[in-house]
């Protein structure tokens, strides 16, 4: 909840921060970037800057009743308003409306994030675009996206994008080690799996995903000496449960099929590197590097390769719901005839 406690955006924390020095607060912000990297962290450090009562370099001194309340969740003029269920309806915007009619209550700002802004209803979009042409003084409203064109032009011209990036994999791995206490190898893992998402990666360090992995490794490395038959089997058994329906544990917080996918995805993509020469620094998987190593004779370039889009394939196919056995077998199969002679 401070700039200083923020993982990597260094350029976000920047501008902001020279926005307040220079006190030209702009009244509406667009956090743009992929979930997990931070926009809503931004947003609660940005209340702090603006209303501690003893700040220290534009950030917030912990001690001040405003820093307390903020870092017990119970500030009252910070608001976070969220998707009820799907979408974030017309009521909740009427809601927030009436609430920026008063002035904020203790603070010198009242700072409001629209959370998935690109799930507004049109009704509440419509209702929020009047509050942004007339915005009410001291509030301060943050929309946060994945990608501005997901809204609609109106809002984000009125607004002051402020862009996230992925966050780096070192600083993620060391914030694991450090704030989670999770060993340095697991904490790399993590950190790789979750793609530049600090969030995926919490979301992934609370699932069985780490077990899980080392069972879809294991699977798919014995693949290739396995007869059709026994080949067959493990399709049928990566369809079982809670996988069959192929969701993802950023969606529902449990591993599912095209987990798995993605995850034999980055070791043919590691064999590739192995294959032709490229840094070992490049490695996803890098506690299997050993048998990353000793695997690559198997296949050549154009394999691995072909492999690579057998699986793009899959995931799309269970993208569009096709039928998860059917898709298996196929991909299976096919992954195998790739694997050249030992």
């Amino acid at each position: 909840m401070f700039f200083s406690r923020i993982i990597g955006q260094e350029r976000a924390k920047r501008f902001l921060k020279s926005v307040i020095l220079r006190e030209r607060i702009p009244h509406a912000y667009l956090f743009t970037g992929i979930p997990g990297v931070g926009k809503t962290s931004t947003a609660k450090a940005l209340t702090v800057a603006l209303n501690c009562r003893n700040p220290i370099d534009v950030d917030g001194c912990r001690q001040c009743p405003v820093c307390r309340q903020i870092q017990g969740w119970n500030f009252p003029d910070f608001i976070c308003v969220k998707p009820d269920g799907q979408n974030i309806k017309i009521e909740q915007v009427r809601e927030l409306n009436h609430t920026l009619s008063f002035p904020p209550v203790t603070g010198s700002y009242r700072v409001s994030v629209i959370d998935q802004a690109a799930t507004m209803t049109a009704e509440a979009a419509n209702a929020f675009l009047k509050t942004l042409e007339e915005p009410p003084r001291h509030n301060i409203l943050v929309l946060t996206t994945t990608e501005p064109f997901d809204l609609l032009p109106t809002l984000v011209s009125r607004c002051q994008r402020v862009a996230f990036q992925p966050l780096p994999v070192e600083e993620m791995t060391q914030w694991l080690i450090r704030e989670k206490e999770v060993d340095s190898a697991s904490a790399g893992i993590l950190a790789k799996a979750a793609e530049g998402s600090l969030g995926v990666a919490l979301k992934i360090l609370g699932s069985d995903f780490l077990d899980q992995r080392r069972q879809w490794l294991h699977d798919l490395e014995t693949l290739f000496s396995a007869s059709k038959a026994a080949a067959l089997q493990t399709a049928v058994r990566s369809t079982e449960g809670k996988n069959r329906w192929g969701l993802r544990f950023s969606d529902t917080g449990e591993t599912g099929l095209t987990d798995m996918l993605d995850t034999w995805e980055t070791w043919y993509r590691d064999l590739l590197v192995v294959r032709t020469g490229g840094s070992r620094a490049l490695i996803l998987n890098a506690d299997i590097q050993d048998r990353l190593e000793a695997a690559v004779s198997r296949f050549e370039t154009d394999g691995l390769i072909r492999s690579i889009f057998v699986l793009d394939q899959a995931l799309n196919d269970l993208k569009r719901m096709r039928n998860p056995s059917l898709v298996m077998e196929n991909t299976i199969l096919t992954l195998k005839r790739f694997a050249s002679a030992a």
